[in-house]
């Protein structure tokens, strides 16, 4: 198993809902209808995940815990992501070392939140899996760990999901990912400063929603 651990999204909304989004404060574990069944039906079947959720971060608004993210990779923590608002839609895709479970089932509840901003009443897809590569899998694959379900009224964990509309609409946010991680590896190797490392990539409209650090 990968110690590589990667939630990614792609959710439609406004801009005023993102930015509605990013402000509003998650106030319980009520945003995740069934918190417990998060591993059903896929790799890690029978692992219960109901006691690992007890620390995550309730109380906090997305934008607050996107911004913790971004100021920690600017200061060279390796977990790095992109969040944007673009072409009408919230897209995530945020790299985790090791299976953090406060950073990961935060990811997985600001996300599971954003049903309330949602455009579109469809039903949208969060994906969490593990790869040393950070990349997509093939919506096929048989190693996804969880998908959670982002609807108007709520969210949930679902033991089955069709992934190849999800995975393929997920591609251009992936590319932005891995730009950034290029920029990052030719900074880091290129400091010599003798101070610890610092770069201000993460930050990037590029790479992060101004909105979120504003």
């Amino acid at each position: 198993m990968s110690d590589s651990f990667m939630v990614a999204a792609r959710i439609p909304m406004s801009r005023d809902g993102f930015e509605s989004w990013l402000r509003t404060p998650v106030k319980d574990l009520g945003a995740i209808a069934n918190p417990e069944a998060m591993f059903d039906g896929w790799l890690w079947h029978g692992r219960r995940a109901d006691t690992e959720w007890q620390s995550t971060g309730v109380g906090m608004t997305p934008a607050e815990y996107f911004a913790e993210r971004v100021d920690d990779s600017c200061g060279g923590d390796e977990e790095c992501g992109v969040l944007l608002h673009r072409d009408g839609a919230l897209e995530a895709y945020l790299l985790h070392f090791g299976y953090s479970e406060w950073r990961v089932h935060t990811a997985l509840l600001m996300l599971a939140a954003a049903g309330e901003f949602k455009s579109e009443p469809a039903e949208d897809t969060v994906l969490f899996w593990a790869e040393t590569g950070a990349n997509l899998w093939p919506a096929d694959a048989t190693g996804w760990l969880a998908v959670l379900s982002v609807g108007t009224d709520g969210a949930r964990f679902v033991d089955a999901r069709d992934l190849t509309e999800v995975v393929a609409g997920l591609r251009t946010v992936e590319s932005r990912f891995f730009e950034m991680v290029a920029l990052l590896g030719e900074e880091s190797e290129d400091w010599d400063s003798g101070e610890d490392f610092r770069t201000e990539t993460p930050r990037d409209p590029l790479f992060t929603d101004p909105a979120v650090l504003s």
